[in-house]
Order: C-alpha cells, then structure tokens, then sequence
C-alpha cells in the first residue's frame, strides 16, 4: 500500500531524509520511533504529499505520489495528530464529519457515518455527539480525532504521535482501543512515536530512524533482541540498561 524508493529530503541546504526505503503492505501497522528530528514526521508529510521527495520515489497504492491529485491523495489519507486539532465550533458529529462534508457526502449518510464512528471509538453518539470540544477529555478528545480521520473510510491512516500528551493510564487505555479498533477496521497505519515501548505495543513491525536514515526494521521481537547502537539507545529509554532481552 505504501512504498518508500531510495527517497532521500533537502530542506534548507541540509539532508532530512538520506536513501529511506521500506514498504507498509495492506492492513498492516508499521511504527516510527527515533529520537526529535529524526525524519520521522516527515514520512508523514511525504506520504500524503505535504512534501515531496528531493530523489527517489513515493508510492501510494501502487502510484507515484506526484502523480496523486494532492487533494483526492489526502482524502483517501485519515490523519491523527498529538493536539487532535478539533475544531471549537463545531459540535464533535460535526467535527467527526467533516472530511465527509467536504468530499460532497450527503447529510443522512454523514449523520449515520458520525454515529458509526462513535459507537467504534467508544463514545456513545447518544452522549457525546453534540458535546463541544472543551467538554471533553484528553483522552475523549483523541477518540473523537481517530474517528474523525476514519470517517471517510480512507485505506491509510498516518498517526503523528497520537497519544505523546496523554497521562499514563488514559494512554494504556487507548492504546487497547487501538488494537480494538484496527482489529476491525484493518486500515493501513503508519504511527510516529518516540517511545520503543508504545510502537511494540501498536505496531506489526517497527523501524527506527536516526539522523534521517532508517537504521533498522522489523517484527518487534527481533527488534527487541537487536544490538544496533541506535535501536538500543531507545530501549534503555523505554526498558532502561538493564533489560532483558
């Protein structure tokens, strides 16, 4: 479903990204952890083509990236943010809908598409559908941001650290949802985290980006075991230097 070619970033006269290449199959959650300004948000930005490649190559669902409308390329793109970013004025069925709303969908097909959603994420639409958003929770804010970039069934979901602001337990709680909820509605998902601990939890595999390249990949049990100086660094942070492996 997603493709990275030898994709390689300026910005500014530097290297963001240098020679990045791995592919996300269908369904499948694939986790980004590194360290700030790892290049890690930017895989973000280039799949749904907020940027693009300086080389190399960008696929989505087998077609160049350049060669995606950039508006029709980001709605069939859900994307979570760590601020969730609802919208204060609208209620949060309006907010749930809103990619829906601009892509032309009628309004019984919205209001049954919201309360879908809702009932997904946990927040019964009974309740919680003509709530604004300073009555809710964090954590009730970021189920209503996952069902928002759901709404309009797009087959990738691109998460920039979703659940960073959280505390500890909202954090695990969703965390479960997540599997709860993917399990169901088998969306491709690439997740940016910096915490080693959150990606295995979430993620079918993991890369690790250090300096704009990707240093290692794969299943979370063998990145677990890697000696890798990079992947280890953000396993001491998570596990601390003793863990086991």
């Amino acid at each position: 479903m997603i493709e990275f070619e030898c994709v390689r970033v300026r910005r500014h006269g530097r290297v963001v990204l240098n020679d990045v290449t791995f592919q996300v199959s269908p369904g499948e959650t694939v986790a980004l952890v590194g360290r700030s300004g790892a290049g890690k948000s930017t895989i973000l930005k280039l799949i749904n083509r907020m940027l693009d490649p300086s080389e190399g190559r960008v696929l989505v669902d087998g077609r160049d990236t350049l060669a995606w409308p950039s508006t029709e390329l980001r709605r069939r793109t859900g994307y979570v943010l760590q601020e969730v970013g609802l919208f204060p004025h609208m209620d949060v069925a309006r907010n749930v809908g809103l990619v829906p709303s601009l892509a032309g969908w009628a309004p019984e097909r919205i209001a049954a598409r919201s309360r879908e959603l809702l009932e997904l994420v946990g927040l019964p639409p009974g309740e919680f559908a003509h709530r604004w958003p300073d009555q809710l929770s964090g954590g009730e804010r970021q189920r209503v941001g996952v069902a928002r970039a759901l709404a309009a069934d797009p087959p990738v979901v691109l998460m920039d650290e979703p659940f960073g602001a959280l505390d500890p337990v909202t954090r695990a709680e969703l965390h479960r949802e997540f599997a709860r909820i993917q399990e169901q509605v088998r969306k491709t998902i690439v997740i940016v985290t910096h915490d080693m601990r959150e990606a295995f939890s979430l993620a079918d595999r993991v890369g690790v980006l250090d300096a704009g390249s990707l240093v290692a990949c794969g299943v979370p049990g063998v990145m677990h075991a890697s000696t890798h100086p990079s992947v280890r660094t953000l396993l001491d942070a998570a596990y601390g230097s003793a863990r086991s492996t």
